[in-house]
């Protein structure tokens, strides 16, 4: 079995309130990434009564959105939270399902984004997509992220959306699992699924 059918089969199992971290290997970033991709967005997000919200902290929402088109991910089904395009000043192209933010440093209002669409696009079963924490880690001090994390993750919980949380696993990110390990309820390893 393909690893993106295993990560759209375990996602599929997961029970509405829950938040996980999704490890992709440093090494292989572009396959896992494809992968999940594949699993969230087509195969998890073309279930009935879903709709993803997507935080793009790594890239920007036009490239999301664009391998999005190639999974045949329709517009209504996806909406973004965008706060890199200003900081990498490309922000020409916005998009009309995008809600964009100054920077990744403006936790505050990133938090407020989700929750503006999550009332805008009310949905049987949301999914909010963090990508990534390690970009946030750039942008901002730990002690921050982790409260971040913390109020974002339970509120996100008590409306029982399905969070997931994007992380880039090496030798240096050992202080970003741990700090994650205390707020999600697993963490699945892509490189390790379906392998």
């Amino acid at each position: 079995m393909a690893p993106q059918a295993d990560i759209g089969e375990r996602l599929r199992t997961l029970p509405a309130g829950s938040a996980v971290a999704l490890k992709l290997d440093a090494r292989e970033y572009a396959d896992h990434y494809f992968a999940f991709l594949n699993a969230t967005l087509r195969d998890l997000g073309s279930e009935p009564d879903v709709h993803t919200i997507y935080v793009a902290v790594t890239s920007p929402a036009s490239f999301v959105w664009s391998l999005a088109q190639a999974l045949d991910v329709p517009a209504q089904r996806i909406s973004f939270v965008d706060a890199i395009s200003h900081l990498m000043m490309r922000f020409t192209d916005a998009l009309p399902n995008a809600t964009y933010v100054e920077s990744p440093r403006a936790l505050e209002a990133i938090m407020l984004r989700i929750e503006y669409l999550l009332r805008r696009f009310p949905h049987p079963r949301a999914v909010v997509v963090v990508d990534s924490v390690n970009s946030l880690a750039i942008h901002n001090p730990p002690e921050m992220l982790s409260e971040f994390f913390h109020i974002l993750l339970n509120n996100l919980k008590g409306r029982q959306a399905l969070t997931l949380v994007l992380e880039t696993g090496d030798e240096q990110t050992a202080g970003l699992e741990q700090m994650l390990s205390l707020v999600v309820d697993e963490t699945i390893d892509v490189g390790r699924l379906g392998g």
